[in-house]
This record gives C-alpha cells, structure tokens and sequence, in this order.
C-alpha cells in the first residue's frame, strides 16, 4: 500500500514538472518563430527612427529581480545609452528619413536631457525631427524645443513649462512627536544630507547653494529654448511663471511654444506624406533596440543550456582590444543593493586592469554617493588601473557628488554636463535614537551590564555616549581629511584650496569648471571620442560594462511562464509613491555609519 502510494506521488510529480516544461518551451519557441520572422523582413527605405518618450530614461540596462519582474516593475523605454547610439546610426543611415519624438512625459534627470539635446544635434539638414505630444512635460518639451523642426500637440494638450524648484521634506517634527531623536556627526556647513531630520526648514547654507544650482540649470534651460523658439530668455520666464498649463493650447500657441495644433490621426498621415506611404499603410517606425539589433526575446537555447548548468555566452569572449565603458550609477554601497556595490566594483575595475586587451577606461558616473568605505575601494581600484599605463576618463551625469565625486576624483581627465550636479565633498554619520520611543512611550527598558564602559555598541535603544559621539566625529572628520586629500592629488591642487570650496558644496558643472573640479563641459559622446583620440584611433571598439545578464529564473519570469502569478503580484503592490518611501527608509536603516552622500529633491 505505501509502496503504491510512493510510485504514485512521484509519477504525480513528474507529471506535473513534465508538463510544466513542455508548456514553457512550447511557448518559448513561438516566440522565438514570431520573432525571428519579424527580424528576417529588415528595415526598409523610408523609415523613421521613433523614440517614445515614457517612463524613466535609466543610463544603461540594468538586471532587474524576480520581484520587479513578478510585479511588472520593469519598463521597456530605451535607455540613454541606446537612444544616442541609436541617434548616432541614424543620422547616416540612408533608410531612416527622420525622427519622432513622442513625448509622453519621459522621467529624467537635467543632465540626462542636457545628453539628448545634444545628441539630437548631430543630424544633418537633410534630416527631419518632429516632437508630437498629448501634453509636454517639461523634460520632453526641452528636447522638442532644442532641436524639432516643428513642434506639434493635441489641440486638447498643454505645456507644461514651470521652471525648475526643489522642495526637500522635513522630518524633525515626525521624529519628535515618535521619539526618535537623530545623532549627527559631520563635516561641511553645506553638507545638507542630514539637516531634514534635525531641522523643520532648511539651513541658509542649504537653501544658498539649492537657490544657486536651480538658477543656473533654469539659465541653461531657458537659453535652450529661447534660442530655438526665437524669444527672450525673458519671455520665457514669463511664460513659465503663469501656470501655462492650465491655460490651454491655443495659449501655448499663442506663446510661441508650439507650433501647430492637430490630433494624433493627422500627424501620423502628414508622416505618411512625408515618407511616400500611401494612407492605408503602416509608418515604418524603427526602436531604437532595432536599430541597434538588439533582441529584447527571452532565447530558448539559452534558456536551455542554462538548465543545463551552462551559461548565455563563452566564459571568455574574443573582443579583441577596446574601450572599457564602465557604468557607476546608484547609491554607493559595501556589499548589496542595486546601485554602485563595493565589493562587486573593485574586482571588475582590477579585471579591466589586468586585461591587455582593454586600452583605457571611461568611467560613466550617475550618483549621489553613499558609502565612505566603498567610494575609497573603488578610489584605490581606479589608481590601480591608472597604474598600468592605461587612460581613466570620467564622464559625470545628472549627479556625480560626494561619493560620486570621490571616485572621479582621480580620473586623467573629467567631463560633466552643464548640469551635472558635483562636488559635495563632506562627510556625515546618523545613529537614530529611538529611546524617547522605546522606553518613553512603549514602555520597554533595558538594564546593560557591561565588563567596560562602551562594551555595547551603539544602538537604536539608547543615545550615544560622550565616548562614542566624540570617537564618531573622529572617524568622520578623518574621512573627510582623506576625502579632500584624494581630491587634491587628483586635480592637481593643494588641500588647503580644496577646503575652500569644499565643507558638502554642491556646484552644477559650468561652475565645477571654474573651480578646477571637472576638465570640459561635454557629453558622454565627447568624452568617450576625447579618450579614444588620446589612444590615436577614434576606430577603437567600445564594450560597456558590467552587462546586465539574465539569469535562468529571471529568462522564466520574462517568457510568461509565471504571468497570472505577476498579475496577482501586481494587483497587491504598493503604488509607487508608497513603494519610493518604503525603499527610502529601508536605505536609511541598510546604509553604513559613514556617508558620502548627497540628498537632493529636484523638479524637472
């Protein structure tokens, strides 16, 4: 009886994997053939390279989780990377008349617009740009502005052009009414990472150098348009500053923003005139992942020799020499997270330095910082990497501060955007003391017995003592001393004239310039042709790294196997405002005691 029962649950069982499996790869290989089918048609004369303009526009293709993936938290927008190169091939290639913007409202940084206005200036008169929109966002208007033949909307759109503004929470008197009392210790009066939870407004410091870097990314912005829009910066200003939005298209027509007004149906067929498509054709519209010939599939041969214990690609793949393109973007952390991770940076920087076939490096730098103890890893990597002989660039993006400083400090030679936010060269630690919670509301209290005072460390039940306060603000200020030290042999400048414009001062690049900080105001492009010409050859491949591979769980979860599982995740997730503050605050009790790191609410 137990026997049968046995060779019953296990044939069950079988059956079940068994089918599980010839579902999966049923399913895999008809995408597989569809694909295939539609790649094999290739792109034909007279098509257009369409950019939608949704979502956020992230750096570079990054391996999302299992989570994201079951929750349907991954956006499918082309990343920054694919947009310029895409832009790059385009404007050469004899099939694709023009571009569209589809501007939907696309989330980005300052500098990573900046980025594209200056890659959509590559194109040649003979090639067209329009921007078509429901309604502008900002981001996307700039884009529009700065380079569209012709702007057109919605007749039942807006504008929305508002300037730019920063407005930081404060969460001092939360902290008060909980008990929970946040223990600082710093270096730099501009360093204003920590002042949301130990003041109810922001400090004249803050709000000085905040007031500072939004005028002048609003110049940048505003000369942009302006200039392409034929007005005064004046008239722009105007404009944003009347809630333009509200007030309709023909107001936005009537402003000089937009140049015609019509409904999506007729933009598509002034398309189809402009291409010589007949009414009742399909527009040729290009991705750019297409272009590029990128396969966005989940590959069932890969998926299968990853069963099999075997991985995507060769261990080792023949590049031959090139130029590294290394991203860095996120919160700098020790171990984990999804940003910048010490422990997983610094051996692929030494990797790159030991491989003969890597030429130099150009370091793509998108980050607010974070921990102290992992920029100076990454810091000595890069050194080692200088060390062979190889050429170590940095290209900084929307915010390459503190941290994200501290690891460009000592490149050959840095370039940042107009607005690039950099600099913030200070250092904080923040122990919460949740005592006045713990003890003063909850009722719980803690007897210590100690073989020595200061034998506990410190903790979240109780303050800190002088002991342990004065020791942390050693261990800060001696951070900040090699911070600034790391800064001045890198730029060439005594460490006495680094404290000057030090203390956590934020600069945009323009004035990052003037203080000697960054080299050239430039793009990623001029950057990476800047290095490759100081190498002689501006032939040199480019391989970007770390790539964002796939792994076998994740190949599943994007091939459908699981998705009435996602639509039921996704039916229980949190919005994303709750979600952001969630991660917010789990980042704040993961950081490490010491951050270089800056905090920043910008409004584009």
């Amino acid at each position: 009886m137990l026997k049968r029962f046995f060779i019953s649950l296990l044939g069950t069982v079988a059956g079940i994997w068994i089918s599980f499996f010839l579902i999966v790869f049923g399913g895999l290989m008809l995408v597989g053939m569809f694909a295939g089918s539609e790649s094999d048609e290739g792109i034909k004369k007279n098509s257009i390279l369409y950019l939608d303009l949704s979502g956020a526009i992230e750096e570079r293709a990054v391996k999302p989780s299992v989570s994201d993936l079951m929750q349907g938290n991954v956006s499918d927008a082309p990343t920054l990377r694919e947009i310029i190169e895409a832009l790059r091939l385009a404007s050469t290639d004899n099939r694709i008349d023009g571009v569209v913007l589809d501007c939907k409202g696309a989330s980005m940084g300052f500098a990573t617009c900046e980025e594209l206005v200056n890659a959509l200036g590559i194109f040649t008169p003979d090639k067209w740009v329009y921007a078509y929109s429901d309604g502008y966002e900002q981001g996307d208007y700039l884009l529009a502005a700065a380079r569209a033949d012709s702007i057109f909307m919605n007749p039942l759109g807006g504008v929305n052009l508002h300037g730019v503004a920063s407005q930081i929470p404060f969460f001092k008197g939360l902290l008060d009414k909980v008990g929970v009392k946040m223990q600082i210790v710093k270096v730099g009066s501009f360093k204003s990472a920590v002042e949301p939870y130990i003041l109810t407004s922001a400090s004249e410091p803050s709000r000085l150098q905040t007031q500072t870097f939004v005028d002048s990314i609003w110049g940048y912005m505003r000369g942009v348009i302006a200039g392409r829009r034929n007005m005064s910066q004046e008239k722009v200003t105007e404009l944003a500053s009347e809630f333009l939005v509200a007030r309709g298209a023909e107001a936005a027509v009537k402003g000089g923003l937009v140049d015609r007004l019509i409904y999506r149906r007729e933009f598509e067929d002034m398309l189809r005139s402009l291409t010589n498509l007949d009414r009742d054709e399909e527009l040729r519209y290009v991705t750019p992942a297409r272009l590029l010939g990128e396969k966005t599939e989940a590959d069932p041969a890969a998926i299968l020799k990853a069963m099999k214990g075997g991985k995507n690609k060769p261990d080792k793949v023949l590049r031959g020499e090139h130029l590294a393109v290394l991203y860095a973007t996120g919160d700098i952390t020790d171990d984990s997270g999804n940003g910048i991770v010490g422990s997983e940076m610094v051996p692929q920087i030494v990797k790159l330095a030991d491989d003969d076939d890597v030429l130099g490096l150009l370091l793509r730098v998108n980050s607010g910082g974070g921990s102290a103890f992992a920029s100076e890893q990454i810091w000595e990597a890069l050194e080692y990497f200088k060390s062979k002989g190889k050429p170590f660039y940095v290209s900084m993006g929307d915010y390459a501060a503190s941290g994200g400083y501290y690891i460009s400090c000592g490149a050959d030679r840095i370039f940042a955007d107009e607005t690039t936010l950099t600099g913030s060269i200070g250092v904080f630690g923040m122990i919460p003391d949740a005592s006045g919670l713990i003890t003063g509301k909850l009722g719980v209290n803690f007897s210590a017995i100690e073989s020595n005072s200061n034998a506990l460390p410190p903790s979240m039940v109780s303050p800190l003592t002088h002991e342990q306060s004065s020791a942390l603000q050693e261990s800060v200020e001696h951070t900040y001393d090699l911070f600034t030290k790391r800064v001045a042999q890198g730029r060439g400048m005594s460490q006495e004239d680094v404290k000057k414009i030090a203390e956590g001062r934020v600069w945009v690049g323009t004035s990052a310039l003037q203080l000697g900080l960054v080299d050239e105001l430039g793009s990623l492009v001029l950057a990476e042709s800047a290095i490759k010409n100081q190498l002689g050859d501006l032939a040199i491949k480019t391989v970007y790294y770390p790539e964002a591979e796939d792994d076998f769980l994740t190949m599943l979860v994007r091939s459908g196997a699981f998705d009435d599982v996602k639509a039921q995740c996704s039916r229980e997730e949190f919005d994303a405002e709750t979600r952001a503050l969630l991660e917010y605050v789990n980042r704040l009790r993961m950081q490490s005691p010491i951050q270089a790191r800056m905090e920043l609410y910008l409004f584009n």
